[in-house]
């Protein structure tokens, strides 16, 4: 039996990272980009993101079939303790857990570095995506009408949000995902990964 492996992504791992995004780009409005970044460009956000936030990947066979990763969920400094998800997965592993394997771990890791609140954005209508929050205990916190513009129409984004913290008076210090300890990593992408199986692609 096949087993999925997650890992902390590296920059070398644009390319593979790559082949998952690209057809979201260039074939649907999940992502709202217009191109496709170029492997350069990928490698300088994972390095970039990596250094703060886990940017997590999902092998098979050492192939990249999934990604996910935090970034700041609004910039202003009274607002560090929140984050934003994004997770991708390649279409043709679809509904076997990988999105779920992704969030959790990137969940439990973010609980370790004090953020307190999540978010998630889906372009609608969504049926997986929309199904991956609400299975995870997310809510709809809010919806933007019409707020992009892609492949000849307009698309609503409802915003999903879930509370990771206690919103401990005064907040503890915000940990950068560099700075947790290996063996904790470890362990998490060893348990997540272990959440999905394959029996044949």
């Amino acid at each position: 039996m096949k087993q999925a492996k997650l890992r902390l992504a590296r920059p070398a791992d644009a390319e593979g990272v790559l082949k998952v995004y690209a057809p979201y780009i260039k074939e649907t409005a999940i992502s709202f980009e217009y191109d496709v970044p170029t492997p350069d460009e990928l490698a300088g956000k994972i390095e970039s993101i990596g250094g703060r936030y886990p940017f997590l990947v999902c092998e098979l066979e050492g192939e990249i079939i999934g990604f996910a990763y935090a970034s700041a969920h609004m910039t202003r400094s009274a607002c560090m303790w929140n984050a934003e998800l994004l997770v991708y997965i390649d279409e043709r592993y679809l509904r076997r857990g990988i999105g779920h394997s992704l969030y959790s771990a990137l969940m439990e890791m973010l609980r370790l570095q004090n953020i307190q609140n999540v978010y998630g954005a889906v372009t609608i209508p969504n049926e997986s995506s929309e199904w991956l929050h609400k299975s995870m205990g997310f809510d709809v916190v809010g919806t933007y009408r019409k707020a992009a513009f892609k492949l000849g129409r307009w698309h609503d984004v409802v915003w999903y949000g879930k509370q990771l913290g206690s919103y401990i008076t005064p907040p503890r210090t915000l940990i950068p995902i560099a700075e947790i300890d290996d063996d904790q990593i470890t362990e998490i992408l060893k348990k997540n990964g272990k959440m999905v199986r394959f029996s044949g692609r």
